[in-house]
Order: structure tokens, then C-alpha cells, then sequence
């Protein structure tokens, strides 16, 4: 299954960017990690799927869907993500294929603070307190 989510040309093109796993340990390994491929075939099944992580299927997919969270939380701590961008843009430019002249830009990728800065009390908008307030 992990083929049909994860084609042979995502895979050789993501493969070089991703950080080197950490070396295991001598004395009690623990359980072998899940290969790359793997965890990126658990992270597409969620975002096609639009399931939670907890309802990936690992008997179909090949790993947990914990398992794929934590590799996209390690990746993304890493930076693969905006590197995998930058190349799969540079290669749609190269070959002609990135038309910028109908273009949309937003801030979903930008942090949003919570709350925001504030200075001072924050203003009632309301048309007048209620007696019972005052």
C-alpha cells in the first residue's frame, strides 16, 4: 500500500532531505524504526483520507498512525518541509510548468498569536452595561 500512497518520484525526490536516523543504542536497541517511506505513506493516508491519526489503518498502511505523527513532527522540526517545497517549485519552474501570473497568497503559513498583543484593558464593545454589572 505504501507504493501506491508514496510513487517511486515523491520518494526519490523527499529521500535526500530527510535528516539521518538516529543511531541506535547499544545496550537495549528497542524495536526497529519504520522505515521513511513508510511513515510518509501513514502521513498521506491522513491527508487524503482526512482521518485522525488514530484511525490509520496499520495493517494497510505499515505503521501507526502515532508512529507517522511523530516522524511529520520530527521532519517538520528539521525543516524538510519548506527544502521539499523549494525543490518541487524550482523543478515546476525548470520545466516551464509554474504559471505565477494567476497566483493567490494568504497567511496560512504564518503563526498566529494567540491572543495577539494587546496593550492596555481591553474596551467593552457592548452598547451599555447592565445595571446588575454596575
Amino acid at each position: 500500500m505504501s507504493g501506491d500512497l508514496v510513487p517511486d518520484g515523491l520518494w526519490e525526490r523527499m529521500a535526500p532531505l530527510l535528516p539521518p536516523p538516529p543511531e541506535r543504542r547499544h545496550r537495549h536497541p528497542g524495536r526497529l524504526r519504520v522505515p521513511g517511506r513508510v511513515a510518509l505513506a501513514g502521513i498521506v493516508y491522513v491527508l487524503r483520507k482526512g482521518v485522525a491519526w488514530r484511525d490509520v489503518p496499520a495493517p494497510v498502511v505499515g505503521c501507526s498512525g502515532m508512529t507517522a505523527w511523530r516522524r511529520l513532527r520530527d521532519w517538520t522540526e528539521a525543516g524538510v518541509r519548506p527544502r521539499l517545497h523549494a525543490l518541487l517549485l524550482a523543478e515546476l519552474r525548470g520545466a516551464g510548468l509554474l504559471e505565477m501570473d494567476d497566483c493567490a497568497v494568504d497567511g496560512s503559513r504564518v503563526r498566529a498569536l494567540k491572543g495577539g498583543i494587546m496593550s492596555g484593558r481591553p474596551r467593552s464593545t457592548a452598547a451599555a452595561q447592565d445595571p446588575s454589572t454596575m
